[in-house]
């Protein structure tokens, strides 16, 4: 069984204290920038917030410079299901829709 998505909510900055407000079921999640809308990350989990918590959100420089890192501002959603097998079908189906309208918008 698959629930609603939630509302987009402002991904938590590092060292602000804020926090993740996600289901600890299986579930979906997607992030995307909050400017363009262009999405960042999306997956189907068998723990929607550890998922969030551990996604990263900056990339790290192969020269291992030390310059100030800027943080996208991302934008998050979730929806639980009931299983990970749920989790799993309800992605699969949202990326051949997507796919589809794609294909259709090219």
């Amino acid at each position: 069984m698959i629930s609603k998505w939630s509302e987009w909510k402002r991904y938590p900055r590092p060292g602000r204290g804020e926090n993740i407000e996600a289901p600890i079921t299986p579930g979906i999640f997607e992030v995307r920038f909050a400017g363009t809308g262009a999405l960042h990350s999306f997956d189907a989990v068998e723990n929607v917030a550890q998922a969030l918590a551990l996604l990263p959100v900056v990339s790290k420089s192969w020269f291992g410079r030390r310059e100030p890192a800027v943080l996208p501002e991302l934008e998050y959603r979730t929806c639980a299901t009931s299983s990970r097998a749920d989790a799993k079908a309800a992605a699969e189906r949202m990326i051949g829709r997507r796919e589809t309208y794609m294909s259709g918008a090219a």
